[in-house]
C-alpha cells in the first residue's frame, strides 16, 4: 500500500508522466560515500531517497526523505520508466551539510538510513531497484569521461525544455544535449 501525505498533489510534465525528484546524497565532494535509506514498502531493502515532485518542491525535498540537508549541485539526468508506472525521475546531486537525528520518516514509519561506497551502494540496489543503481553508473561514467568542473551548474528547477541528458531506464546511451537552467513556466 502506497502511504500518501494528506493533501499530496503530483505533477505531470506535457507527455503524461509523474514527475519524481531523487538526491544522490553525499557525505562530501568527492561523491564517494552516498546515502540510502530503507524502502517503506520493504524496510529490509536499500533505496535512493525520491518521491513524487509536489506543484511548488525544491527539487532537494526529495534529501528530505532521508534526514539530512545539504547544497544542491547539478542535475546527472533524466531517468524514464514506461514499464508499469509512467515517471520521469529528475536525478540530482546533493553534497550533505547536515544530519537531522529525528526526522519526519524516521518518526512516522520508522525509515532507516546508511552511508555506502558507491560500489557497495550499486550492489545492494542491483537486485530490486536496478533503476536506482543506474544513477550511480551513470554518475561513474560521467566522473570518468567530465572534467571534475564540467557540468557542476547548480540548477533549482527542472529544466522546461528537453535539453538535458534523458535515459530510458534500460537504455545506456543518453542522447545528447547541454543541461540548461529555466524559469517556472
Amino acid at each position: 500500500m502506497m502511504k500518501l501525505k494528506p493533501n499530496q498533489t503530483r505533477t505531470y510534465d506535457g507527455d503524461g508522466f509523474k514527475k519524481r525528484a531523487a538526491c544522490l546524497c553525499f557525505k562530501n565532494e568527492r561523491e564517494d560515500e552516498v546515502l540510502l535509506v530503507s524502502s517503506s514498502r520493504h524496510p529490509d531493502q536499500w533505496i535512493v531517497p525520491g518521491g513524487g515532485m509536489e506543484p511548488e518542491e525544491e527539487p532537494c525535498g526529495a534529501a528530505v526523505r532521508a534526514g539530512v540537508k545539504g547544497k544542491l549541485g547539478r542535475l546527472l539526468g533524466v531517468f524514464e520508466q514506461n514499464q508499469d508506472r509512467k515517471h520521469r525521475t529528475y536525478v540530482y546531486v546533493l553534497t550533505v551539510t547536515e544530519t537531522l537525528e529525528a526526522w519526519e520518516d524516521s518518526v512516522n514509519i520508522g525509515r532507516k538510513r546508511e552511508w555506502f561506497t558507491v560500489d557497495e551502494a550499486i550492489k545492494v540496489l542491483q537486485s530490486h531497484k536496478p533503476v536506482h543503481a543506474e544513477y550511480l553508473r551513470r554518475l561513474q561514467q560521467l566522473q570518468l569521461s567530465c572534467s571534475p568542473t564540467n557540468g557542476n551548474s547548480i540548477l533549482a528547477d527542472p529544466p522546461a525544455n528537453d535539453n538535458y541528458p534523458h535515459y530510458s531506464a534500460t537504455a545506456t546511451t543518453p542522447s545528447t544535449g547541454s543541461m540548461l537552467a529555466s524559469s517556472r513556466r
